[in-house]
């Protein structure tokens, strides 16, 4: 409920009181800024490239006060959007501001305004008023919660503010007798118009949401989110908490932030930035595949054999296609290659002594247990390094056991010699030629003992993983130990055939990346610069079992956030099907479940004509609750040709413009179709459309043409699906999947065109 006037006037004397604070601030830290800059110009110049502890110290000071001034400086605009007026037990009733940074008092060391990731800040996402209670570090904080009042603050200027009373959630019927979420707060910022960026949403995080916030880390946390839910911003918000909450033992650069495509990247692209981390790395599991196994070659993206399935003639051909990449995905697929693995293993202890012409430096027996046993908890090539490792201490004593060797059989010789022959040139020149034959030999013995023991190592050491990938297809005795009989003969023949092609023209399918990275880690181990701490896999429903199993392998402690929706889940011939499934075979029942139901993205009337596409689909999913936020329903249009698909949809841009909205996307089904559709904007449309292609790095968001399956986590004011008429959406699980997606982009408007017979999904 909005404020009485007196609550407005001390709200906005408390906002000029703040902003006179942070100017004053704002100057100190300055100051303190340009005299610690001159100081470190001076030092750097003293020191000439050397050394200099002080200079050490000052610069990570001056990091330090910089990134305050900046702070500072961000939150002049909006100090806080949140207050919460709380009464710990036993104690007086306290004020505090939230923001999305806190500021603190450097004079008397009070905290102004309230970090949002602080534990009290809980109470302000969770709290409702009454006895309530947050974890602190200390343990458990028991108390009152008298107020709790949200803020509209733009540059500086209150606009709005809003009490939450005993009703601060109310709950009234839609059309289709869902009881949906009201939140006046909450409906203003959600009317604003779509930006080029995902934006931090830390004023509007809901109570759902900040439960998965702020949940534990060592745990693989799968969150399904239906289409607007929320689910990518919430776990990058996560990323920012989990960083504040682990100070010190959790840095940026611990962090993986896995998305499905370059343009999902570039959109995500500012939200951690903005959050005050700069250092996350944000890859697609295909770029990060190519760096671990350090591949150079065409790649055959996820995208490009989607987009060839939906376009495919061939049905012979299109069923081997996808029979293949879902095999490869399976963990049925890791356990062929966990069978390979065993298959080397044996073979590896089919070794030899490692011995120096006739004498024994390491027994087999030693090397076989270590091998076997000692070390079996250890990757294939990494038991062999630390067999060396251990060998390599010991090698310089074995070499002079076998040096007194050959002293003390030359020594028998030159004792015969001295024995049988008299004293004379003849027996100094045999004593001679023996003493120098001895320390020849011996000289002989330690190099080739060295060279030996290398040379061992050296060949039984793996190096070509890439290789050995191939082998398993078309090694034939391989082939027949670890595949034979455990994948169709048709399939294998046509995965073998596949492999060999790319393997002779340097072209790498997508398909295969999962297991060459897990033969990799159990042959090699996980390099050390791809160990993290926290992973998170977005749009996780169009990775496969086996994928995820292999980013696993590359966290600590199952570290991971997981987010996705099964409805959305286009990569079908692949994908996961239940996320029960992936709960039970790759992370053995150690994982926690959670489901976002609420859309915060689209209208009442938009999630509920996309629902009628979810509710046909195979999976048991609960359908979107929209926030109730009312606007135009989604209008279906028969268009007999291109011009007049062209002319309506310019009218479209005049209403969105007029709407003071900005963002429309043409959604085809093909990127093939997508051209055809530019060909025809180009010659029938008053405006210019921007084509999306699968390798753009950069958003426009204004007026894009765009594929379907390129839209997953993107949203636009406005959303045209071309033709969605019987033949291009066909009354199939993929269709109906790939439709649902494209029908949960808008915000706002949504537009469905077809032509000739419309399509039965709609």
């Amino acid at each position: 409920m909005a404020l009485n006037d007196e609550d407005i006037i001390l709200e906005k004397n408390n906002l000029s009181e703040m902003e006179d604070w942070i100017h004053n601030e704002e100057i100190k830290i300055k100051e303190n800024d340009d005299e610690l800059k001159k100081r470190i110009d001076g030092l750097r110049k003293q020191s000439k490239g050397k050394y200099n502890e002080e200079l050490e110290t000052k610069e990570k000071l001056y990091k330090i006060t910089h990134k305050n001034l900046e702070k500072y400086n961000e939150a002049k605009s909006q100090p806080y959007f949140g207050r919460i007026d709380f009464r710990e037990y036993k104690r007086d009733n306290e004020i505090f501001y939230i923001g999305k940074f806190g500021l603190m008092d450097m004079t008397t060391g009070d905290e102004k305004v309230i970090d949002w990731r602080s534990p009290i800040a809980d109470l302000y996402y969770s709290g409702t008023y009454g006895e309530v209670f947050y974890r602190a570090p200390m343990g458990i904080v028991s108390g009152e919660l008298t107020l709790k009042r949200k803020f509209l603050i733009k540059e500086g200027k209150l606009i709005n503010a809003f009490d939450e009373g005993i009703n601060e959630i109310i709950l009234r019927s839609a059309g289709g007798g869902e009881n949906v979420l009201m939140d006046e707060y909450l409906k203003i910022n959600l009317e604003q118009s779509v930006s080029n960026k995902l934006k931090d949403v830390v004023a509007t995080i809901q109570k759902e949401q900040n439960d998965i916030i702020r949940a534990e880390k060592n745990t693989a946390l799968i969150v399904q989110g239906s289409a607007g839910s929320g689910k990518t911003t919430v776990a990058l918000h996560r990323l920012a908490y989990l960083i504040y909450k682990y100070n010190g033992k959790l840095k940026g650069e611990d962090i993986l932030v896995v998305a499905p495509n370059k343009l999902f990247l570039d959109y995500i692209s500012e939200v951690l930035p903005d959050l005050g981390i700069n250092t996350v790395k944000q890859i697609t599991f295909e770029e990060i595949a190519l760096e671990v196994l350090k591949l150079k070659g065409k790649l055959i993206t996820k995208d490009k054999k989607l987009s060839d399935i939906l376009e495919a003639k061939d049905s012979e051909n299109l069923k081997y296609m996808t029979k293949s990449s879902n095999i490869k995905g399976t963990m049925e697929y890791k356990l062929l290659m966990d069978k390979y693995i065993e298959y080397v293993e044996l073979k590896d202890l089919d070794i030899e002594d490692i011995k120096v012409e006739k004498y024994l430096l390491f027994d087999k027996k030693e090397i076989k247990r270590l091998y076997s046993k000692d070390m079996v908890n250890l990757s294939l090539n990494n038991r062999k390094d630390e067999i060396k490792r251990y060998f390599t201490l010991k090698i310089d004593e074995k070499i002079r056991n076998v040096l007194d060797k050959i002293d003390f059989s030359y020594e028998y010789m030159i004792a015969r010699v001295k024995k049988t022959m008299e004293d004379g040139p003849l027996r100094r020149k045999k004593l001679i030629e023996l003493y120098d034959a001895r320390d020849n030999k011996k000289v002989q013995i330690k190099q080739a003992s060295i060279k030996n023991f290398e040379d061992y190592f050296d060949k039984w050491k793996i190096t070509d993983t890439k290789r050995f990938y191939f082998d398993l297809f078309n090694e034939e005795e391989i082939f027949n130990e670890v595949i034979k009989d455990k994948i169709p003969k048709k399939l294998a023949l046509y995965v073998k055939k596949e492999l060999s092609y790319n393997f002779e023209n340097d072209i790498f399918d997508s398909d295969d990346l999962a297991a060459m990275m897990y033969l990799k880690f159990k042959i090699e181990g996980v390099p050390e610069k791809y160990k993290y701490k926290h992973i998170v896999i977005d749009e996780a429903q169009d990775y496969s079992m086996f994928q995820i199993a292999v980013l696993n392998e590359m966290v600590l402690n199952n570290s991971l956030t997981i987010v996705g929706d099964i409805g959305q889940g286009i990569y079908y011939y692949k994908g996961i099907e239940r996320w029960e499934s992936l709960v039970d075979d790759v992370f053995r029942n150690k994982a926690t479940y959670i489901q976002l139901t609420q859309s915060y993205r689209s209208t009442v009337e938009i999630i509920e004509f996309a629902n009628k596409v979810l509710k046909k689909q195979k999976n048991k999913l609960k359908p979107a609750m929209p926030v109730l936020r009312h606007g135009k329903c989604p209008e279906i249009i028969e268009f007999n040709n291109n011009r007049e698909f062209a002319e309506k949809l310019d009218s479209i841009v005049e209403e969105v413009k007029a709407m003071d909205k900005k963002s429309i996307a043409v959604i085809g089904r093909t990127y093939e179709e997508c051209k055809k559709i530019k060909e025809h904007l180009k010659k029938y449309s008053n405006y210019k459309w921007e084509l999306v292609k699968e390798t753009d790095k950069n958003l426009k968001l204004e007026k894009i043409i765009v594929p379907s399956y390129m839209t997953k986590g993107l949203e636009f004011d406005c959303s045209v699906i071309y033709n969605c008429n019987k033949d291009n959406y066909k009354d199939n699980e993929l269709d109906k999947k790939i439709l649902y997606v494209c029908l949960t982009r808008a915000l706002h408007l949504q537009y469905i065109f077809y032509n000739k017979c419309i399509s039965e999904l709609i």
